[in-house]
Formats: C-alpha cells, structure tokens, sequence
C-alpha cells in the first residue's frame, strides 16, 4: 500500500502509541507534522521522535503535508479541536470517546455530522486480532443466528462496541440495568510500571445487561483487568449452531454433527523459528480467521490495530468506506453514559434514537 503521512494533535500516552507506529512501520506510515500546545514539549517531542512539532494550530493546519490528522486529546477538549480542523477541510481520526457527554456528543454532531466533513473514530477493539477473528467467525454464520455476546475485556464504549458487533447490532435501542461490586485485589501494574511493593486496593466491577429484544448483551469490566496479572479477559459468544468461548469454538455443521477447534495464535520466532518475532495470525479449523498485514514489525495487539484504524482512514480519504464512523462512536459512548447512570441509580433505563442514528 501506498505510505500513509498523517498529521498528529496532541502529545499525551496515548499519541506516542502513534508515534511508535510510525516508527516501527517507516514504510507504511510517517508523521508528517504534530501540534502540541506547550512550546517546551513541542521541542522536547520533536527532539525524541524526529517530526516537526507547532504550539500554534493555525500553523499546524497550514503546514499541511499530511492526508488526514489524528486527534489524540482528552474529550473534554477533542470536540473543538475537531470542528477546528473538519472547518478546514482536514479529514480527522479522533480518538474516543469524541466528546464527554451526551450534550457534547450531540453538538458536535451537529457541527460536523453532515457529509462533507470526512470523520472517523479511532476505536481499535475491533482491529485487536484475536476480537477481529471472534468477529469474523461470528459473522461467517458457523454459529447460526447470534443471540448472546458476553464481554469482559474493555471498559465502556470499548465494551460496548464489542458487543455491537459481534451481535451485529447498529442503532436499535436498549434496555439497561446494571450494578456495581466492589472487591479487594493486590495492586498490580500501572501505565507507570510494575508495583513497588504489595498493596490492596478496592476494585470497582460494573456489570449490566443489555437488552435488544431478541438480542442479549452482558458487560462485565473492573479496570484492573488492562494490567492486571491475575485478572484475565473473558468473551461469550452465543448463536443457534454454536458458541465462541474464549479461544474455545464449538459449532454443527450438522444436527448430529458436532466441531470443536480453538483459535489458535500463530507466532514467528519461536523454537527454531528464525523469521522474526511477530504475530502471524489467528487460525482456526483449518482456516485464517485473522492475517497481520504489518509484518515483520514487532508490535502489541493493540499498536497493530490502532496501525489497522491509521490503514483504514487513509483508505477512507481516498473514497474507501467508513471502518467506525464519528455516528458509531456516537452511540457507543452515548450507551456508555446510560451504563454508568444504570449503575449508579440500579434502576433500568433506555435509549432514544439521538439525531446520529437518524
């Protein structure tokens, strides 16, 4: 594919995810410019990474040089920034959530919703390989008619958005109850690092039903799980034929016909292996489910599907389709909003139809 040169607003954790990326993947993707607001950081950034950095926005949007720019900010903030720069005609990658209430979520649609200002979301759970497979075999229609997704691997929208795809829901509206449960568990590693010596702590793990009518969704997060050595992820996946349980997949190719397989990670570099140190893919039955297209770099789950959303939104710029539109994004935070709300007044609440379903 042709190299893709982005443009980068912002310079918290989550944007070096983009810059290692790029890194990484010199052939594919390239910085073409960053704005950060703080002039000393700006310098510090470009001195690290190598790429130009402006405090000035105006001048980060007449440098130009980029096809699209990723909005890396806080939700508090990304909204302005967004309408700043769809104002001029720069497609823009925002990360989630795109706003940080339903108020905000609503205005901004209202901004830049229309056709002409080219917005995507970068939420990446659905690009991360083993999600992306469990997604791909749950729309194969192995499994029959889904009916049930259970998700704990990702906090809110991440969750949420989980769950809309692998039960193959868009827009409908939802009834949601939930509570919450608090739990003591020894403090393990952070963003920062591993920890410096044992501590408990209290964890905080929301669970909620969410009911379609024919559909059911189960969330089920407590935010130790991103870090955590001792609590792992878990995904249910439902249908008439068959189940995906965690790497475990059962269906009939017959009533009297039963499969079994798991999906199974492929990996360069182990044993004798001398390829290289990367994910291959993910293989199930016989067949690849999943295939990296960013070998023979050496990255994380996550830094491969961010990497698939910046492939994407180049593709995108160039009249491809919509991957996770800023209406998607929308709704997921929205239905985010009404989990913490059913959860902290443990009374059922449901959606409306807001104006990006519309």
């Amino acid at each position: 594919m042709d190299k893709v040169v982005f443009g980068l607003v912002g310079g918290g954790w989550r944007a070096e995810f983009f810059l290692r990326i790029a890194k990484a993947l010199p052939e594919h993707f390239s910085v073409g410019a960053m704005y950060v607001r703080n002039p000393d950081k700006a310098e510090d950034l470009s001195r690290a990474w190598g790429v130009t950095v402006y405090s000035d926005l105006e001048q980060f949007i007449a440098a130009g040089g980029y096809s699209f720019a990723v909005v890396s900010l806080s939700r508090e903030v990304s909204p302005s920034f967004i309408a700043k720069l769809a104002a001029a005609q720069i497609p823009v990658l925002t990360e989630t959530p795109p706003a940080s209430d339903l108020e905000g979520l609503i205005s901004l649609w209202e901004t830049v919703g229309g056709a002409a200002a080219k917005i995507q979301v970068a939420e990446q759970y659905l690009f991360q390989p083993m999600h992306a497979a469990r997604i791909a075999l749950a729309r194969s229609g192995r499994l029959g008619e889904i009916s049930q997704a259970q998700i704990s691997a990702a906090h809110g929208y991440h969750g949420i958005s989980l769950m809309r795809q692998l039960l193959g829901i868009d827009f409908q509206n939802v009834t949601i109850s939930g509570r919450e449960f608090r739990s003591p568990i020894i403090n393990g590693p952070q963003r920062s690092g591993p920890p410096a010596a044992e501590e408990t702590v209290e964890a905080d793990q929301k669970i909620a039903f969410f009911d379609f009518g024919d559909k059911l969704g189960l969330f089920d997060f407590t935010g130790e799980q991103y870090f955590s050595w001792i609590r792992s992820n878990r995904i249910l996946v439902r249908g008439d034929r068959g189940e995906i349980v965690n790497h475990d997949v059962a269906w009939l190719e017959s009533f009297d016909n039963p499969v079994y397989t798991n999906l199974r990670r492929m990996d360069a570099g182990h044993g004798g292996n001398l390829e290289g140190f990367y994910l291959k893919g993910i293989i199930a039955d016989g067949e690849w489910l999943y295939r990296n297209p960013f070998i023979p770099a050496r990255l994380t789950d996550d830094e491969i599907a961010i990497a698939e959303s910046l492939s994407r939104m180049a593709h995108y710029v160039r009249g491809g389709p919509s991957f996770y539109s800023l209406a998607e994004g929308s709704q997921d935070h929205y239905l985010s909003l009404l989990l913490d709300q059913a959860v902290a007044t443990g009374t059922a609440v449901t959606s409306e139809t807001q104006p990006w379903a519309l």
